[in-house]
Formats: C-alpha cells, sequence, structure tokens
C-alpha cells in the first residue's frame, strides 16, 4: 500500500438525506446511499429509549415554556395597562371632581381660635384679621416677583402648573419617611387655600390636579398674585404687604433686592427662616435666593456682588389683631408653648385651622384678675404680680395671671426665691427619711443661732425656746427648718421637692439655705407642686391645654379625661405636711370665709442685709384647688406696701390668695382634708446621748429605742410626749442663705 494517494471521497462519510431537495434525494438513491424521508415543514424525531428525545428533553417541555412564557407576557401587559391608563382614569375622574378654588378661601381654613374651658373664646387668630393686605401684582416690583421665584419655583413661567420631578422626589420622599416636598408655586396655592396640608401621596397628586386646572384658567400672573397675597411669612403675616411691614416697617413697593430676598427665604420655614429666630439660617436663605436669581438672568453678577444682608429688620413681629391684650394674653402665650413643647409647630398653630381648648375657667381667671387688681390698684406702680391655681385632682391650670401684656413679661412663669413657702418640702424631706421626725418633734426655735457655721435668724424677731415642727411651720422659725434641713440632707430636700413637681433643673443645691428658699422657682410650679400635697402625694404636672382639633376633625391633643397621676409623695408622708399647715392661714389673718380647712405657707426673702423684702409668697390649697401668688418687683427693689412699710408673704401676697381663693370657692361645698396618721413614733424613753451636736443619719430601719429621731442627740420627754432637741453647735458644713424666710 506504500505509495497509494488518500481519496476524500472515499474517507468522507455519506450525508443523510434529512431536508435535502427531493432532485439531491434522487441522486443519492443513484448512488446506493441510505435514505430518511421527512416532511420538509414538519421534522418528527422518535423518543430514544427512557422517554427522551435525542436533545435530552421530556415530551411537551416546548410547550411549557411556551405557555409560561405567555402568560408572563400578558402579566407584563396587563402591568403596563394599569401604569399607564391607572393615572390617566385617576387624573380624568380628578379633573372632574376637584373644583379649583379661589384665593378668598384661604379665609375661611387658616384660622386658629383659642378658647376657655367652656369653649367662649380667648384668641380668634385670622389670617384677614391677622397682618393681612392684599395687592395687585403691578404694586409688587419685578425683583421681588423675581425674588419669590427663585426662593420657591425657578421655572414657574414655564412648568404646566406642577413638576414632575419635584413630585417624583416628593414620592421617594414618602417612601424612604421624608416629609414630602417638591411643590411647584401652583400647587402651594392650592395647599394654602384649601388647607390641605397632610405629608402624603394623596395630596400631593390632587395638588397636581387642581395646579393643572387652575393653569389653564387662570394666567401666570393671576396665580403668582394670588400665592403672594396668601402665602404665610411667620410673625403673623400673610401675604408680601404685610410681610413687608412685618419685617421692615415699609411698603412692598419700597423693597431693596437684599430685602425682598431674605423675605422670599423666610417662605420656606416661617419660624426657622426668621432672622430673630435663626440669624444663620436667614443668611443660608438669602443667599440662596441672590444666586438663583443670578443663574436665572434675572439679576446681573455685578448687582449680586452689591448686596450686602439687610440690618434694618425688626427684631419682634407687630402685635396681632384678635390676641387679647389684657392679662389673658399670657394664656393665649403659654398654650401656644405648650403645644410646641407637644410637637405642634409655630406654622400649625398659626395656619392650620387648629380649635384649641384650655383648662382655664373663665369666671376664675376674672376673679383672679380682680383680686389682683383689688389689692394692687393702691400700691407702688413698680410691684408685680403672679396667680396660677390648679386643680390638683388633675394638674389643669383654672387660673393663670402672668400681670399684664403691656410689661413683656409673663411673671407665672419668672424665676423667684420662694423663701419660707419651701419649708413644706424640708418637712417631706424629713419625714421620709425616717429618722423619727414629726409633727410632735422639738426644737429649740431661738433666735439667732450658728448652725453649720451659719448664722441663721427668725423672721420678725421671733424667738422660741422649745417649738414642735407643727408650730415652726406656723410660726415660720426659720432656726429650726435650717437645722433639719442640714440634718436631714440638702441633697434630700431638693429630691423632696423634685418628687412634689419642682423641676429639677432648677434646684442647683449648694447649702443649706435650699431649706429657707434661697432657690429659684416658678409661681406655676409652686401651685402645681402643693397641688401634690393636696391630692395625698399623687402629682399631675401642670397642663394649660386641654384638647386639639384640627379643621379636618383630626384631634392633636386630648387630655379632657382624668390624667392618671404619679404616687410622687408617700401618702402618710402627704398628709402629714397638710397636717402642718393647717393653721397659717389663720395666724396670718388670710383665713377663708366659713372656716374651710386650708392649708397655706407664705415666704418672705430679704433683700440682702437691709430691713427691706424683695419677694413675697402666699401659698395654700384645699382638696380641689392649689394657688400660688408671688408680689415682687423686677430688678429686686424693695416690696413696699403703700404706707412705706416692708412687706410680707402674709400681707400683699395673702390679700390677693384670700380674696382670690374666697371668689373661686363661693358656694362649693366645704371640703375636709383626709385624716392623718402621725409620722415619727417617739421612741422610748431614753437620757441623752453624749454627743447632742452630732450630724445626724437617716436610717433605712425604724429609728432605735435607744436613739432620739435621726443620731442628733436628741431624746423623748415621757412629760410631753414630745422628741426634744437642745440646741446644737455644729452640723454638717454649707453656705449662707441667700434669703431670710418668713411670713
Amino acid at each position: 500500500m506504500t505509495g497509494a494517494r488518500h481519496d476524500p471521497a472515499r474517507a468522507r462519510p455519506p450525508v443523510p438525506a434529512v431536508g435535502r431537495p427531493r432532485a439531491a434525494a434522487g441522486a443519492d438513491r443513484a448512488r446506493g446511499l441510505p435514505l430518511l424521508t421527512h416532511d420538509p415543514v414538519t421534522t418528527v424525531i422518535r423518543p430514544a429509549a427512557g422517554g427522551r428525545t435525542r436533545t435530552g428533553r421530556k415530551p411537551g417541555s416546548n410547550r411549557s415554556a411556551r405557555t409560561t412564557g405567555q402568560r408572563v407576557r400578558r402579566w407584563l401587559w396587563l402591568l403596563l395597562s394599569v401604569l399607564v391608563f391607572g393615572p390617566l382614569l385617576a387624573f380624568a375622574i380628578g379633573w372632574i371632581v376637584f373644583p379649583v378654588p379661589t384665593a378668598a378661601a384661604a379665609t375661611l381654613t387658616q384660622t386658629a381660635t383659642f378658647t376657655y374651658a367652656d369653649g367662649s373664646p380667648l384668641a380668634v387668630v385670622r389670617p384677614d384679621n391677622v397682618n393681612r393686605t392684599d395687592v395687585t401684582l403691578d404694586k409688587v416690583p419685578i425683583t421681588v416677583q423675581n425674588a419669590v421665584l427663585a426662593a420657591e419655583d425657578r421655572t414657574f413661567r414655564s412648568n404646566p402648573g406642577f413638576d414632575i420631578m419635584g413630585i417624583g422626589r416628593a414620592v421617594v420622599s414618602q417612601l424612604t419617611g421624608g416629609d414630602g416636598g417638591g411643590s411647584t408655586i401652583t400647587q402651594q396655592y392650592v395647599k394654602n387655600v384649601t388647607g390641605q396640608d397632610q405629608a402624603t401621596l394623596w395630596r400631593k397628586f390632587r395638588e397636581a390636579v387642581v395646579a393643572i386646572k387652575i393653569s389653564k384658567v387662570e394666567t401666570k400672573d393671576q396665580i403668582l398674585e394670588n400665592y403672594l397675597n396668601t402665602i404665610y411669612f411667620g410673625r403673623g403675616a400673610y401675604g408680601i404687604q404685610a410681610a413687608s411691614r412685618a419685617y421692615f416697617n415699609t411698603d412692598v413697593s419700597r423693597l431693596t433686592v437684599s430685602q425682598a430676598a431674605m423675605i422670599a427665604g423666610v417662605i420656606q420655614s416661617p419660624s426657622g427662616g426668621d432672622p430673630a429666630n435663626d440669624l444663620v439660617q436667614a443668611k443660608a436663605r438669602w443667599t440662596y435666593v441672590l444666586d438663583g436669581m443670578t443663574q436665572a438672568g434675572w439679576l446681573t453678577p455685578a448687582d449680586r456682588a452689591r448686596q450686602v444682608f439687610p440690618t434694618d429688620w425688626l427684631p419682634a413681629p407687630p402685635s396681632a389683631a384678635g390676641v387679647p391684650d389684657d392679662e389673658s394674653f399670657h394664656i393665649y402665650a403659654a398654650a401656644k408653648a405648650e403645644l410646641a413643647a407637644a410637637g405642634i409647630s409655630q406654622d400649625q398653630i398659626d395656619t392650620g385651622g387648629l380649635t384649641v381648648t384650655t383648662t382655664v375657667d373663665p369666671a376664675m381667671q376674672r376673679g383672679a384678675v380682680a383680686a389682683v387688681r383689688a389689692t394692687m390698684s393702691s400700691q407702688s406702680a413698680g410691684l408685680r404680680t403672679a396667680l396660677v391655681s390648679v386643680d390638683p385632682r388633675t394638674g389643669a391650670i383654672v387660673a393663670y395671671d402672668g400681670g399684664p401684656q403691656g410689661l413683656g413679661t409673663d411673671y407665672a412663669q419668672s424665676l423667684r426665691q420662694p423663701g419660707s413657702a419651701f419649708k413644706p418640702f424640708v418637712l417631706s424631706a424629713a419625714l421620709q427619711a425616717g429618722g423619727g421626725v414629726g409633727l410632735g418633734s422639738i426644737y429649740d426655735g431661738s433666735s439667732p443661732q450658728t448652725i453649720a457655721g451659719q448664722v441663721v435668724r427668725n423672721s420678725d424677731g421671733v424667738n422660741c425656746d422649745r417649738c414642735s415642727v407643727q408650730t415652726a411651720m406656723t410660726e415660720s422659725i426659720n432656726t429650726i427648718f435650717y437645722r433639719i434641713g442640714v440634718q436631714t440632707g440638702v441633697d434630700r430636700v431638693a429630691a423632696a421637692a423634685h418628687q412634689a413637681g419642682i423641676p429639677a433643673g432648677l434646684l442647683p443645691v449648694a447649702d443649706g439655705g435650699i431649706s429657707l428658699g434661697d432657690q429659684e422657682v416658678h409661681p406655676v410650679d409652686m401651685a402645681a407642686a402643693y397641688g401634690t400635697f393636696a391630692a395625698d402625694g399623687v402629682r399631675h404636672d401642670p397642663y394649660i391645654v386641654s384638647k386639639v382639633v384640627a379643621s379636618d376633625g383630626r384631634v392633636l391633643v386630648d387630655r379632657t379625661g382624668s390624667p392618671a397621676g404619679t404616687q410622687a409623695v408617700p401618702q402618710p408622708v402627704a398628709r402629714n405636711v397638710t397636717e402642718s399647715m393647717l393653721d397659717v392661714a389663720r395666724t396670718s389673718r388670710i383665713a377663708l370665709d366659713g372656716g374651710r380647712p386650708v392649708a397655706t405657707k407664705t415666704g418672705t426673702v430679704q433683700l440682702g442685709s437691709s430691713n427691706d423684702n424683695k419677694d413675697t409668697w402666699t401659698v395654700g390649697y384645699t382638696p380641689s384647688l392649689s394657688t400660688a401668688v408671688w408680689v415682687g418687683t423686677d430688678n429686686s427693689d424693695p416690696v413696699r406696701t403703700a404706707s412705706g412699710a416692708p412687706a410680707y408673704g402674709r400681707t400683699l401676697a395673702g390679700a390677693i390668695w384670700q380674696g382670690f381663693m374666697n371668689g373661686a370657692l363661693a358656694g362649693t361645698p366645704v371640703e375636709q382634708f383626709s385624716p392623718f396618721v402621725p409620722v415619727g413614733t417617739p421612741p422610748s424613753t431614753t437620757a441623752p446621748t453624749t454627743d447632742p451636736t452630732a450630724a445626724p443619719t437617716a436610717p433605712a430601719a425604724p429609728p432605735s429605742t435607744t436613739n432620739g429621731p435621726g443620731a442628733g442627740g436628741g431624746y423623748y420627754d415621757p412629760n410631753s410626749g414630745m422628741n426634744y432637741y437642745p440646741d446644737g453647735t455644729s452640723s454638717p458644713a454649707g453656705g449662707r442663705p441667700r434669703g431670710q424666710g418668713g411670713g
């Protein structure tokens, strides 16, 4: 076979006739090649062994795949139809259903009403009453118009009433928990006149539909004019003209470019954008507006470079119509502050159509004002007053007089030293310390005494060699309460005040002077804290807003029930504190009509080392009414009566308190306090300890039967049935009290 040549034809395998034309198949037959016949259109491949085709697929799998694919395509078409035609259908329905609002509608939906507890009006705040003056667009300089457009909607002149990109951002913001946003000027105008301010996609959709409808029936100038007359700029100002007056006390036609940019920047956040509230944010928005005007070609780069942030803006807004200008103004202001603390913004308060019901009883409020005027009308014009009355069972403030509105200060919220009116908290701390101190415990009440290194004197030259704690409270013996305070511990005294309702941040304890009331407190907190004792130790935090309802019916705040209190002070202790004060009103000559039981304490703070006083108090309660009255001055000047004599807690403040309480309780049943069980059971008879001046401690367990109360060297006198403390010369160190208490 050597030298034989390779024959390619002989090596090539025969080609089956599958799929070959008929002529080629005939040639194959002539050549003797195997012939596979089939339908040129359909080829049938028999299944191989095992039930599979030669490709390895199971029979019918192609049909299953085709069926699944068809099903997916049908769903995709359905989804696409919903996405395309659903919005179109919704838009069509909205176009028919949603009306085109008018600018006049804004005055009907942006009213805020504050009422007394009985629903009678306290303050009514409406856009058309509160600093709003409409102007036509030709009165608004083009620079002012452009400043607003740069701040809120730079495509206003060309967009169809809504910004699809802005709506997209709003959708994403809603889905991710944001605050929304993305509204054009036309959409904002719709929101203003309809009062719909909920951060929802539905509101955005409605705004978009109505915005397009408005754009079809109103010109851009009409829309901008209506917008400029209804948008809120803060400071109670609705519309660009009112804003010009509120911020610069000028007509809108006289606004400079810089002033216009500042006002326009306020629109996004009327409270935060006010330079009086946040100068940094106001400047940032001012810069944003001017830069936007430059980018849009409304301001040349040279003019932009010359702009300086205005310095002639007014530091405070003008007085708003519809807001009381007498003593009840402070009720309105306190209610607004309480709403803000509850998370309701200033903008919502001013424009949300809220109905705010306060807890203040109008009859009691009139009585409070009358009591103050009856006492103070003949006194020095330089004296200031505050009266707050609280229902101890709920914490609701039923009367609130912070002084005349024109003085610019709410004295019910001012910090003042309470003097001896703080002594009930000292007693509460001592009774809770468990050292055996009780109302019958005897102390040396002589004056002066050196206690804890400090010289302490009683007010009015009072001396009491052997006084019970009960008598010390009635006579306001400073030396005894100063000693009890340092023996109990000033930290415990502060804690007892916190328990009752004095805010913790107000008492930076420095020394034993806290026992004589040298730490500053608010009158409203004193009324509430005494109310805790009136309620047998159950504390209810004071509040002045009982209910808030939005214009759409949503209830934002509801305290109309009986708020649950906290058993802050042990009931036996609270009842003992009440018992200790039952004779103060009688001895101070401010007892209530008909012998009505009342627990009271007066307080007087000495002015330096002079014979004058600077703060005077009377605080007292029945089971259903706790009232605090303060009389003082703005600058710690001497508090004197019309005769020129120094005033004490029992004089001017006491007279106001008595007049108010008698009027408020007239015609109501005489209430009795709960019976009390003495706290601080006397120990068994023992001789005095060898160290009668040792500083006491407060054991957690009941007092020992071989020691006097605490560990201060006291002893039990079997003849009087009382605990007795001899005079001591040393106790824990502390600073000198700033004010000497007294009645």
